[in-house]
């Protein structure tokens, strides 16, 4: 509960607290000791008055400082033993010359002295309390935000180091093409601008829909299929309804990029990768396939950077490491994603 009130909170809380005391002083002077309810409210009142200006003495030294429990110790004893003296100086001038009044605040300095010390010791140590765990929470608050901040680091140098290789590879050919096919080197160049475009834009953004990521793929398979040409083929099984499901940005282009790698590299002839998407559970499910040939590929589970990095980025927003998997069935390489939808 502690940890829950503000400082304005706080205040009110004190407040109360010292309004309850008055109520219970007073009734009990009444009731015990026979005083009339004028007298006995304002003894209450310059009382639990000093406690709680003595209390705020010891609040507002905790909030800036943590002295040692035996320095909190010596600190409540004397500002009890000073709310005892004002008490006695100052309450026959507020209340009057009431022999029986002056003669039980003689007889009770000390157990004023006692109570004063105890409720300024209470409010110490609540306050010690309250101040430690609102550190702690800030502590604790500091530490969530590097580790964000380290997290979101780290996924932006993934997404870095997944484009140079992309890049590089388009550049070339074009550079190939630019000689013996010009349109289609010029259609390559725009198809780059537009990739890369999206890319940035999708920088600042963790969770895109299906929908936009397919999109944002095609750009990709579009630059590919002129580096190939006839002898990349592409497949897309999806429905309406995971076109609405979150996944996070710029996820599939490494994955496809992996079995087209895979794909066509290592064979010959017409190849065709498959993406296929289906939902299940509280799943978004997205599976990659692609042919290769065990002759002169070897695929390993998390073959590559780009799977390497892909299954990094799922550990990183979701703490799991079970999200990617991958298997080889005959001549053919899956790799299937499990993201997770809110509820």
């Amino acid at each position: 509960m502690l940890q829950n009130l503000s400082y304005r909170k706080l205040g009110i809380v004190y407040l109360l607290w010292c309004i309850s005391w008055i109520v219970l002083q007073t009734l009990a002077l009444q009731n015990t000791f026979g005083f009339g309810w004028e007298t006995s409210l304002k003894d209450a009142v310059i009382t639990n008055v000093l406690i709680a200006i003595k209390g705020y003495i010891m609040i507002s030294m905790m909030r800036f400082y943590q002295p040692h429990q035996v320095t909190r110790l010596g600190i409540s004893i004397a500002l009890a033993f000073l709310a005892v003296f004002v008490m006695e100086k100052i309450a026959p001038i507020v209340i009057g010359q009431q022999e029986d009044y002056l003669a039980f605040l003689e007889r009770s300095s000390f157990i004023r002295g006692l109570y004063c010390w105890l409720m300024i010791t209470l409010v110490s140590a609540l306050s010690w309390l309250w101040f430690s765990i609102r550190e702690q929470q800030e502590i604790e608050a500091r530490k969530t935000a590097t580790e964000k901040l380290a997290r979101e680091a780290e996924l932006s140098r993934l997404r870095q180091q997944l484009q140079p290789h992309f890049l590089f590879n388009s550049l070339n050919s074009i550079s190939a093409l630019a000689g013996t096919r010009p349109e289609e080197a010029r259609k390559m160049i725009q198809q780059l601008s537009d990739f890369l475009r999206g890319t940035l834009k999708k920088d600042d953004q963790q969770l895109v829909t299906l929908g936009e990521e397919l999109d944002h793929l095609q750009l990709y398979l579009d630059i590919e299929k002129v580096r190939f040409g006839h002898r990349l083929r592409t497949h897309i099984d999806r429905d309406d309804v995971s076109l609405g499901m979150k996944l996070p940005s710029l996820l599939l282009q490494p994955v496809v990029e992996n079995a087209i790698k895979f794909g066509l590299y290592d064979t010959t002839g017409e190849t065709i990768i498959r993406l296929m998407v289906r939902t299940e559970d509280n799943y978004l499910v997205v599976v990659v396939e692609n042919p290769f040939d065990p002759g002169t590929a070897q695929p390993k589970q998390g073959t590559g950077f780009g799977l390497t990095s892909v299954k990094r980025r799922l550990y990183l927003l979701y703490a799991r490491q079970d999200l990617l998997t991958t298997y080889q069935e005959e001549n053919v390489f899956t790799t299937q994603i499990k993201i997770p939808q809110s509820i």
